[in-house]
């Protein structure tokens, strides 16, 4: 199969991590941009990635460069694109624009101008416009300007891959899925201990920790991809991919409370709904209850509140809280804290011995890494060391993933940043009864 150039978005922050998982689907060519990772691959590759990548938002063809500095060149450069070769006049289109220039001011006139440019393509030789639509059209096209330079794009995936489709429910100020997988690809997590999450909200974590932990696709859940109404689309390819068994073992037991009632019973239908009830384990409890837990280690992620719906002292005591019962509870685990707050993270009572900058929505938060152990610090990274358990050092990993920026073409190439499929021949796991822990 032919290959080409392809662009994965993601959040920021998470641009390693999605060079690493490209690079392990076997992405050629990988290299880093701003919240974006560039590479080259053939039709396959593409529904992988749609279907396999974690820690990507949407997976962008880019179909033609242009410079341009003003709306009438760039509507010039796109009446050119033969538009018949990526769409019929029955079709329905939406046109996302990302404008970085000083030239251009208004992305969403500049979102008309390729609109016009494909509808008068198709009136000009059928006397008939495709018609837009702004919610589920069948064809995506995406144009990015970064000063003079225009990217146009297909987007192979149309909603952002964060929409998994298992979740039924949601708390107020979900964690994004995109993000709940970066932050436990950061954190090493592969299945190959327990998992915790003691402030679990709606379930995310647990989520995405269970579907990586069995090496679910998170693609699966979709109803659809953009690419199922291109018209090179090949189902058999498509059907194949989706069916093929990727699930393996998974002995650990993943663990989620949180002290609202609403909010666990809201995490057990997503539970249900992604199929995961035999591996998640739910209980209503406040984290200053969590009296015991599961082995003598273990990995803990968790999304504590930032003080939007709490008062201050009561947001530091709940901080105290959860460092206390680390400190006392949670011995011989590595715990992952994401917070924006420093006086929140002092709280804690603890020192990260590792930190990452990741934007959560519109805040700029910190991921720190906490190694809660008695006796000696040496000892401690020796046995966990020896156990296999953390993320690779660089020099480690796979074949370069690119981690370079792409200096000079970055801003020319770059996307969009930023519904449900049932599982098909079996491949939601099975359900079973989920239990509590912490008792």
């Amino acid at each position: 199969m032919e290959s080409f150039e392809m662009i994965a978005k993601t959040l920021q922050g998470l641009e390693e991590v999605l060079a690493e998982e490209i690079v392990n689907l076997g992405g050629n060519d990988v290299e880093i941009g701003r919240r974006s990772v560039f590479f080259r691959g053939d039709k396959r590759l593409m529904y992988k990635a749609n279907l396999h990548l974690r820690t990507a938002l949407r997976i962008l063809k880019p179909i033609a460069s242009f410079e341009a500095r003003d709306a009438d060149e760039i509507y010039a450069h796109l009446r050119q694109v033969d538009w018949e070769e990526y769409m019929n006049l029955n079709q329905t289109f939406a046109v996302d624009t990302v404008v970085f220039s000083d030239n251009f001011n208004n992305s969403l006139y500049l979102s008309y101008k390729v609109k016009d440019a494909i509808a008068d393509s198709f009136n000009e030789k059928y006397g008939k416009r495709p018609s837009v639509r702004l919610v589920k059209p069948d064809i995506y096209v995406h144009l990015h300007v970064a000063h003079h330079i225009c990217t146009l794009c297909m987007d192979s995936s149309g909603e952002s891959l964060h929409k998994r489709g298992y979740r039924t429910d949601q708390t107020e100020a979900p964690l994004n899925e995109v993000l709940a997988a970066g932050m436990l690809l950061l954190a090493g997590w592969k299945g190959q201990t327990n998992f915790i999450d003691p402030m679990c909200g709606s379930g995310t974590l647990p989520i995405e920790a269970a579907l990586i932990a069995l090496n679910i696709p998170p693609g699966i859940y979709r109803e659809s991809f953009a690419f199922q109404h291109w018209k090179d689309y090949d189902k058999d390819l498509f059907d194949e991919l989706y069916d093929e068994d990727t699930q393996q073992p998974f002995e650990g037991k993943i663990y989620g409370s949180d002290i609202s009632r609403q909010a666990i019973a809201i995490a057990e239908s997503n539970v249900r709904s992604a199929g995961l009830s035999k591996y998640i384990h739910l209980k209503q409890k406040a984290i200053q209850d969590i009296l015991t837990t599961v082995g003598n280690e273990g990995l803990l992620i968790t999304n504590p509140p930032y003080g939007e719906r709490l008062k201050m002292d009561d947001l530091l005591g709940l901080y105290r809280d959860l460092g206390e019962r680390l400190k006392h509870v949670f011995t011989g685990y590595t715990a992952w804290i994401l917070s924006y707050r420093e006086d929140c993270f002092d709280s804690l009572g603890l020192h990260p011995s590792e930190r990452h900058a990741l934007m959560n929505g519109s805040l700029e938060c910190e991921y720190r890494k906490y190694e809660i152990f008695g006796g000696k610090m040496n000892d401690f990274k020796r046995e966990r060391a020896n156990r296999g358990f953390g993320r690779p050092h660089s020099d480690d990993r796979q074949a370069n993933p690119g981690r370079e920026s792409r200096r000079g073409r970055e801003d020319s190439r770059r996307g969009r940043e930023d519904s449900r499929r049932g599982p098909r021949n079996g491949r939601r796991p099975s359900d079973g009864t989920p239990h509590g822990y912490g008792e």
